[in-house]
């Protein structure tokens, strides 16, 4: 048996420059960390006295003998690129919802792309499970995403992460203060608007635009330099929560589908709660709005949203590991 933890991540600038579409022709960056809401893998090699070979546990139950049988896209695409003959058993589990913009899909492909190497017994390095990840998710399932999640999801940590025109990324640590870190983890809120989405479907219309929103990304990339200087100087942190509400209005210009009136209402009522600025987090569309706000503002603006589930979390430095190690089910 094997476990795999991997956390999500909360993406706060240069979203959208990290599509291969963009950063191969002008060079991407981000600004995001990891948090301590996890995905769980459990893969185990499954006994030969079942009538079925693989059996798949998520929110559905499946028992297949053909991994081409396999109904869940990712299982499905990821036995098939590790060239999978033995019958597996995987369950997953996730500590929060999925297609919520928190990249659980990323958080899961990374997660189980672990497990098989761990289960064969083979040590993998963040930077190989970021790149099978990318691999995996744009190129053999043919997914709409951008390369920023993968990397998040495998290295774990607060980092600012460049994409290089050649396809190669940089991981480098954001280094501040604690107690820096600390001030800007309690002006953050973290609330589900209820609606999940379907991140593809939204990125498609994003990247179709792309070449018309030259500027906004420009914009949105340097953001990421300005949001690093706030947070190593010793000017007001609410300067951040100022740059967020900035990129946010430049991220929903990136497609008619990245907000709807009801996120649009809710991100209204929580400015007008006292929220500085904010964000609906990855593709857009529904999902997780990340708010910041005066810490003492925090009850009222979730009295104004408190018909939305609210989530207390804190930063995640570890990555995807491996957390039960039993190769041979001992």
């Amino acid at each position: 048996m094997i476990i795999t933890r991997t956390p999500f991540r909360v993406s706060f600038f240069g979203g959208g420059t990290d599509y291969p579409a963009w950063y191969r022709e002008n060079g991407g960056t981000v600004l995001a960390t990891t948090i301590d809401k996890y995905c769980y893998i459990s893969c185990r090699r499954l006994p030969q006295f079942f009538e079925h070979k693989h059996r798949i546990v998520y929110s559905h139950i499946e028992n297949v003998n053909h991994i081409d049988e396999i109904k869940h896209p990712a299982v499905k695409a990821i036995l098939n690129w590790a060239n999978i003959n033995e019958g597996l058993e995987i369950h997953h589990d996730g500590d929060l919802p999925a297609r919520s913009g928190l990249r659980s899909s990323s958080s899961f492909t990374v997660g189980l792309t672990h497990a098989l190497y761990s289960l064969r017994g083979q040590m993998v390095s963040s930077d190989t499970l970021a790149k099978d990840a990318i691999h995996i998710e744009q190129n053999v399932i043919g997914e709409n995403v951008g390369s920023q999640d993968q990397v998040s999801a495998a290295f774990g940590g607060f980092n600012r992460i460049d994409f290089k025109k050649d396809g190669c990324f940089e991981v480098d640590p954001v280094i501040i203060e604690p107690e820096r870190k600390d001030h800007l983890k309690q002006h953050l809120m973290l609330c589900f608007t209820g609606f999940s989405r379907i991140a593809d479907e939204i990125a498609k219309t994003k990247i179709r635009n792309l070449n018309e929103r030259r500027d906004e990304l420009a914009r949105m990339r340097a953001m990421v330099d300005e949001a690093l200087s706030i947070l190593s100087s010793q000017c007001d942190i609410e300067e951040f929560g100022k740059l967020l509400h900035e990129s946010w209005m430049y991220k929903r210009s990136l497609s008619d589908r990245v907000s709807t009136p009801e996120i649009d209402n809710i991100y209204r009522a929580a400015k007008d709660a006292g929220a500085i600025g904010g964000k609906v987090l990855g593709a857009g569309g529904g999902g997780f709005l990340l708010m910041f706000a005066r810490p003492e503002d925090h009850c009222k603006i979730k009295e104004a949203l408190k018909h939305l589930i609210h989530v207390n979390f804190n930063y995640d430095d570890s990555g995807s590991k491996v957390v039960l190690y039993q190769p041979n089910g001992l």
